[in-house]
C-alpha cells in the first residue's frame, strides 16, 4: 500500500521528472531490481524487510545513488544509513512535491535531508555525540529489541507494542527483559533517559 501510494505521488506530482522503473518488497528483490535496471536513484526503505536499506546498498553493483525515505528518524538510522553510501534521508511525512524535488537534487549529486535530520549528521561529524558507541550499545540488540526499546521508550503500554508489532505481551515482556539486562539498565524510566540522551526517540 505505502508503495503504491509513493508511486501515485511521484506519478502525480513528479510527472515528466521522474520515472518509476521497478519497485521491491524485500532487499533481495531489490538488489535485482537495482542491477537490472541500473536507475539514476534508489528510493531506499531503511528497515526493508531481508536486511534493510543498508544491505541493499552494498550487495547491489550500481552507479546509482542512494536516498533514504523512512518513517525513523531516530539518530542511529540517519547515521548509520547515511555512513552505508545514502546521499539523503527524508521522512515519510514528506510531501510529494518535497520527495520529487529531493529525488532530482540527489540525482544531480547533492546531499538532501530533511531540517531535523542534518543536525543529527551534522553533530555526528562534530563529534556532539558519539556515534560509534551508540551503534556498540544498540549492536547488543537483535532488530526486534531495537523496535520494542524504542517504542516502550516513547512511552507505550507493552499492550500498545504487542499491537503494533502483532506480538504477544509476553513476548514484549521477555524483549523487554532481554533489552534491560543487555543495556544493564534497571526500569523503563531509566530506559526512556538512555535513548533521551542518545536521541534514539
Amino acid at each position: 500500500m505505502f508503495r503504491a501510494g509513493v508511486r501515485a505521488e511521484l506519478g502525480s506530482a513528479g510527472a515528466g521528472r521522474v520515472e518509476v522503473v521497478a519497485e521491491a518488497a524485500d532487499v533481495d528483490e531489490a538488489v535485482a531490481a537495482v542491477e537490472a535496471q541500473q536507475p539514476d536513484v534508489v528510493l531506499l526503505d531503511v528497515h526493508l524487510p531481508g536486511g534493510g536499506g543498508a544491505e541493499v546498498m552494498r550487495r547491489a553493483r550500481t552507479e546509482a545513488r542512494f536516498l533514504a525515505l523512512s518513517v525513523s528518524d531516530a539518530a542511529e538510522d540517519v547515521i548509520g544509513t547515511i555512513r552505508g553510501g545514502a546521499r539523503g534521508y527524508v521522512t515519510k511525512t514528506i510531501t510529494g512535491a518535497e520527495l520529487v524535488d529531493a529525488i532530482r537534487r540527489v540525482s544531480d549529486g547533492d546531499a538532501v535531508f530533511s531540517p531535523r535530520l542534518a543536525g543529527f549528521v551534522l553533530d555526528a561529524f562534530a563529534g556532539t555525540f558519539e556515534v560509534a558507541q551508540i551503534d556498540s550499545d544498540l549492536d547488543r540488540l537483535t532488530e526486534r529489541e531495537r523496535e520494542v526499546m524504542r517504542l516502550i521508550a516513547r512511552g507505550y503500554a507493552y499492550k500498545e507494542v504487542a499491537a503494533e508489532l502483532f506480538i504477544s505481551v509476553k513476548t514484549v515482556e521477555t524483549h523487554m527483559s532481554s533489552v534491560l539486562r543487555k543495556l544493564q539498565l534497571s526500569s523503563r524510566h531509566e530506559l526512556t533517559r538512555w535513548a533521551s540522551d542518545r536521541r534514539l526517540l
